[in-house]
């Protein structure tokens, strides 16, 4: 005689994994960019049927960037949205069914695994990989969106080569902000660096290598509120000791202003399930792209604080597609 049964829940039915999806796939990629189509390239390849979700940026945040010349196989260099249709029709030719939507719920309690999208779509897959991609912190200035592109970057690695022997404003007091300065000094005629307080939070050697380097001029207590030019960035406008006795407004003139304020990962879909280290990047075992999760795997951006390229991510991606099928074969 049964004297206890489990407990159900009046208000909300219990379903079962299996039947509550609209559609089955083998493997499902959320989040396009370098990583997302390159591992829908390899998916396809080996005959995974890869269904992939491009999320809310298709492209991801390659296509913010007018010229890419540091991907190799592109000698005279090419734009960010060029290449990523490229990569995404290279992707549709071995049989990627790509879509547009945005993920916003996943459950990985158990398998097959379930992903909820914005047209209320589930998706159970037998193996999801996350490329998810990571989004720069911005500080909300209306002139950051007019000259996208034209002036503004959050990416001194990748845009730092256009603005040789110019001057240019790097936003942070970080260890991120501190690298891109010095990583401009070494191209660029004059660095500003601009500080909201009287002191860096970097790490004493990164203060040390900014302090030393002659090129760099560091505005303490100084914060942005503009930026102003024709046809592109051609100066910015800061404030200096907001809120003080002593604030003044003060106008430099530069050719390019660098964010490095940090990125936020595209992870907090996920977070329930999947593992992420406290700024929320994915963790992955060294050397995979494997998670917590067998059978959820990470690629780009989205796990990656350290270098946020294109060509890693696609390297990454490739890695990820390989583990996934290394996963279903058994």
């Amino acid at each position: 005689m049964e004297l206890f049964k489990p407990f159900e829940s009046q208000d909300k039915p219990v379903e079962q994994k299996t039947g509550t999806a609209s559609e089955h796939v083998r493997v499902l990629i959320i989040g396009s960019g370098p990583a997302g189509y390159t591992a829908a390239i390899y998916a396809a390849r080996a005959n995974l049927n890869p269904v992939l979700y491009e999320g809310l940026q298709p492209g991801g945040q390659l296509t913010t960037t007018t010229e890419v010349d540091n991907f190799p196989g592109y000698p005279e260099g090419i734009t960010g949205p060029e290449m990523m249709e490229q990569f995404k029709k290279q992707a549709e030719r071995f049989g990627t069914d790509v879509r547009f939507g945005l993920a916003t719920d996943a459950d990985f309690s158990g398998k097959p695994f379930i992903v909820t999208f914005d047209d209320n779509t589930r998706i159970s897959a037998d193996a999801v990989i996350i490329a998810t991609g990571a989004t720069a912190r911005y500080l909300g200035i209306e002139a950051e969106t007019k000259y996208a592109g034209m002036g503004v970057s959050a990416c001194a690695t990748c845009d730092g080569f256009f603005y040789r022997q110019k001057d240019v404003a790097v936003v942070g007091g970080g260890d991120t902000a501190a690298e891109e300065a010095t990583y401009l000094a070494g191209l660029c005629n004059k660095v500003y660096m601009i500080v909201r307080r009287n002191v860096l939070r970097a790490s004493k050697a990164m203060q040390d290598r900014v302090l030393k380097t002659p090129n760099i001029e560091v505005l303490w207590e100084h914060q942005a509120i503009d930026l102003f030019g024709d046809n592109g960035v051609e100066g910015a406008v800061l404030v200096k000791k907001k809120g003080t006795p002593e604030e003044e407004i003060v106008k430099i003139k530069i050719d390019g202003f660098f964010l490095a304020i940090g990125h936020t990962p595209n992870s907090d879909v996920f977070k329930k399930y999947i593992a992420t280290d406290p700024a929320g990047y994915i963790k992955t075992i060294p050397g995979t792209s494997k998670t917590n999760v067998e059978g959820v795997f990470a690629a780009g951006d989205v796990q990656d604080p350290h270098y946020r390229q294109a060509v890693t991510a696609a390297g990454s991606g490739c890695m990820a597609a390989i583990d996934a099928e290394r996963y279903l074969a058994g």
